[in-house]
C-alpha cells in the first residue's frame, strides 16, 4: 500500500505533486495492546494511535517483528470511524490475550468469513454475505455505498463490476475483548472492473492512474485494491461490527482502444 502512493505520486507532474511533509504518531497517547505469547510464537502487539496528543485514538495498527529483516514492521493501519475503542480484555499485569483470528469456534465469525462478507459488501451491496455476518456500522454501509454510486456511475454508457481476488495477505491478527468476543485485524484483496458498453467508446485514465495507464484510453480497466479491515466479533451467534477500513490502488490495467492499439 506504501509502494503504491509513492508508484501513483510519481507518475503525476511535478507541478501536481503534493510536496512530502514528515510525520508521526503521539506517542505519549498511544494505547498499546501487548499479548501475552508462548515462546515460539510470532511476536506482534496492537496500537490505537492518534497524531495529536490532544486527540483521540483515530487508527489502529498492528507491529510484527520480522525476523528475517532484523526488525518490527508496521503490518496493518486501519483508519478507524470512532474514537471509541473496544473493551480489550487484559490481565492482572496489563497483558492482552491474543485468540486465533481463523478457524476459531468461540467466535460468531472468523477472519476468513469477515474478509468474504467485506468483499460481498463490494461485489454485490452486502446481498449474500455482507449484511447477514455485519451489523450496519458507519465502515460497512460506506463499503455498500461505493458498490452502489460506483456501479451505476456510467448509466449505459459502460458498466463497474467489483470482486475479490488473490490475496496475498492472509495474516490475520486477534485480541479478546471483555465481553468474550475478539477484536479482529485482517487484510482483503479486490478489483474494480470499468468497462465500456460497446465499441466507439473509451475510458479515458485520470491524472491518479498515470503510473499504470501512461494517458493512453482503454476500453476497459481493472483496478487492484489493497485494504486492511478491522471488526469486532461476538462470542455468540450474532453480527459482527466492521469499525473501519483503509484501502489503497495497487495496480491498473486494460487494453487500449483500438486506435491506440494500431498506433503502437
Amino acid at each position: 500500500m506504501s509502494v503504491s502512493d509513492y508508484t501513483e505520486t510519481e507518475g503525476l507532474p511535478a507541478a501536481d505533486r503534493t510536496p512530502y511533509k514528515p510525520w508521526s504518531y503521539e506517542t505519549a497517547s498511544a494505547k498499546l495492546y501487548i499479548p501475552r505469547l508462548a515462546a515460539g510464537q510470532d511476536r506482534w502487539f496492537a496500537a490505537a494511535l492518534s497524531d495529536d496528543q490532544d486527540k483521540a485514538p483515530s487508527r489502529l495498527a498492528v507491529f510484527a517483528e520480522r525476523p528475517q529483516h532484523k526488525r518490527w514492521e508496521m503490518v496493518s493501519v486501519v483508519d478507524l470511524d470512532s474514537p471509541k475503542l473496544p473493551d480489550i480484555a487484559l490481565d492482572h499485569d496489563g497483558y492482552a490475550t491474543a485468540v486465533a483470528a481463523d478457524g476459531n469456534k468461540h467466535l460468531a465469525a472468523d477472519a476468513n468469513l469477515l474478509r468474504t462478507a467485506v468483499l460481498d459488501n463490494f461485489a454485490t451491496g452486502g446481498t449474500h454475505t455482507g449484511t447477514k455476518v455485519l451489523a450496519p456500522t458507519t465502515a460497512s454501509k460506506r463499503q455498500i455505498e461505493v458498490h452502489d454510486k460506483t456501479g451505476t456511475r456510467y448509466g449505459d454508457q459502460g458498466t463497474t463490476v467489483f470482486a475479490g481476488t488473490d490475496n496475498r495477505y492472509t495474516d490475520a491478527y486477534a485480541l479478546k475483548t471483555t465481553d468474550g468476543g475478539a477484536l479482529i485485524l485482517f487484510s482483503h484483496t479486490h478489483t474494480q472492473t470499468d468497462a465500456v458498453a460497446h465499441s466507439g467508446l473509451q475510458i479515458n485514465p485520470g491524472k491518479e492512474d498515470r503510473a499504470w495507464l501512461h494517458d493512453v484510453p482503454r476500453t476497459s480497466i481493472t483496478y487492484t485494491f489493497v485494504c486492511n479491515d478491522a471488526a469486532t466479533v461476538p462470542a455468540k451467534a450474532a453480527p459482527s461490527r466492521l469499525i473501519g477500513y483503509t484501502c489503497a490502488r495497487t495496480d491498473a490495467s486494460g487494453p487500449p482502444v483500438p486506435s491506440w492499439s494500431d498506433r503502437a
